[in-house]
């Protein structure tokens, strides 16, 4: 098999995966981020009040810190460890998995793609929009951890029905 596909492990007669595009991955970001805002929200409004809404300011404070970016990656990395998916991910049937053997990710490829995502968004949000183009539908965050985002086989007869083009 070329580097360029997707090396499963060989388990008889495996598909090619289906990669996730770039609108589903979109759809799970936008779950996540609502998640996300539901749970740390409140607690920041809690400890710095509406001025926490309304200042301009990056960075609050302390907690701000904590609880608006050290504990949301910690919780998205681990997602990606335990379950190979974010909530937001689940939703859709998508896993975060090694781009050469499908399998989970290592903790060091979660961190890297968890810290490439702010390289992917530097230049204009050019890294994520590459997944709209490319072959693999890889952002550059997945590109730089050696990962890749596909949809979750069907693991039951309701799963597979629930994929299928039947009506």
């Amino acid at each position: 098999m070329s580097t360029e596909s997707l090396e499963w492990p060989d388990d008889g007669d495996a598909e090619a995966p289906s990669y996730a595009g770039f609108w589903v991955r979109v759809g799970a970001a936008i779950v996540d981020s609502l998640i996300l805002l539901v749970l740390t929200g409140p607690l920041l409004h809690l400890i710095y009040g509406a001025a926490y809404w309304e200042g301009e300011q990056l960075v609050h404070g302390f907690w701000d810190v904590v609880i608006g970016y050290v504990l949301p990656a910690l919780a998205v990395i681990a997602f990606w460890l335990v379950k190979s998916a974010t909530p937001g991910k689940m939703v859709f049937r998508l896993i975060v998995c090694d781009a050469k053997s499908g399998l989970p990710l290592s903790p060091t490829q979660g961190v890297v793609r968890y810290l490439g995502y702010f390289f992917a968004m530097i230049p204009f949000g050019i890294g994520i929009l590459w997944v709209a183009f490319d072959k693999r539908k890889q952002g550059w965050h997945d590109k730089l951890a050696g990962t890749v985002v596909v949809r979750r086989p069907p693991t039951s007869i309701l799963d597979a029905y629930a994929a299928s083009d039947i009506d």
